[in-house]
């Protein structure tokens, strides 16, 4: 018998362009060597170019898919992405209470890279209550990190009490990404409850990128999966998203992807 790759269980939103959703986490999971589970939140319409429409799956549903995979293959983690309705949020956070000591990385997709909107206030406030507190590392980029601190609010709070706000409220550590900034560099800061546990820069690149945040919070999950600390594999994951971003490719007429697979041969 072959050895059996960590395994992962993922809850997202369907996303048919392949750029971000489940897609995106299926490919970034393989690449880093785990096996990818997943439980649907959501089916949308969409392309490179933006969102058309978003369609929850009904709660009950969602919870049959990840109880049954759950009875069969042992998990190694949790990956939280868009989770598509409050009823949907209030079944996750049941489902991984059951797990409490495996890690969970929460990307909370409020929105998609065009701003198309993924989650109401009622959703945020229910992200806030009942899935912080199980959260073992949460990635904002910092527009997300605001509105998740004032519950809901948009504001121009700093990012050191932003991080500080979402560890009082149950998150263990907060990777605040500078994605959108106006920088040279895109800087990424990790928070503890001690502040701030590193800080890393990275050259940004041109251009505009669908699903670059859950492909960084994939890989997180990936390498916790492989038993890497959690300082450590949010390193190596900003190190794999930024080159899967410098090799990223233009398929249609919006955003580019990012290669997950750059380190594959490629078909010539």
């Amino acid at each position: 018998m072959h050895p059996i790759p960590p395994a992962v269980l993922v809850f997202a939103a369907s996303d048919p362009s392949g750029g971000a959703g489940i897609q995106a986490d299926l490919l970034t999971l393989a690449s880093l060597g785990c096996y990818p589970l997943t439980a649907i939140t959501a089916l949308t319409v969409q392309d490179t170019c933006g969102i058309q429409s978003v369609h929850a799956v009904e709660a009950r549903l969602l919870e049959q898919q990840a109880r049954s995979l759950l009875a069969d293959i042992p998990i190694t983690a949790f990956k939280l992405g868009a989770l598509g309705s409050v009823d949907n949020i209030v079944r996750i956070a049941k489902i991984v209470s059951d797990y409490p000591g495996l890690p969970l990385v929460l990307d909370p997709v409020l929105a998609s890279g065009r701003g198309d909107a993924l989650a109401d206030r009622e959703m945020i406030s229910a992200l806030c209550e009942l899935l912080l507190p199980k959260t073992t590392i949460l990635t904002p980029n910092l527009p997300e990190a605001r509105r998740l601190a004032a519950t809901g609010e948009e504001g121009q709070t700093e990012i050191a009490s932003c991080a500080r706000r979402l560890l009082d409220l149950g998150a263990r550590h907060v990777l605040v990404t500078g994605t959108h900034d106006d920088t040279p560099e895109v800087v990424n800061t990790l928070y503890g409850a001690s502040g701030i546990l590193r800080s890393n820069h990275w050259q940004r690149l041109p251009g505009s990128y669908h699903g670059s945040g859950c492909t960084l919070a994939s890989a997180i999950a990936a390498f916790l999966a492989r038993g890497i600390p959690v300082e450590e594999a949010v390193f190596q994951a900003q190190e794999y998203t930024w080159n899967a971003l410098s090799h990223a490719f233009r398929p249609g007429k919006g955003q580019s992807i990012p290669d997950r697979l750059y380190r594959q041969p490629k078909v010539e």
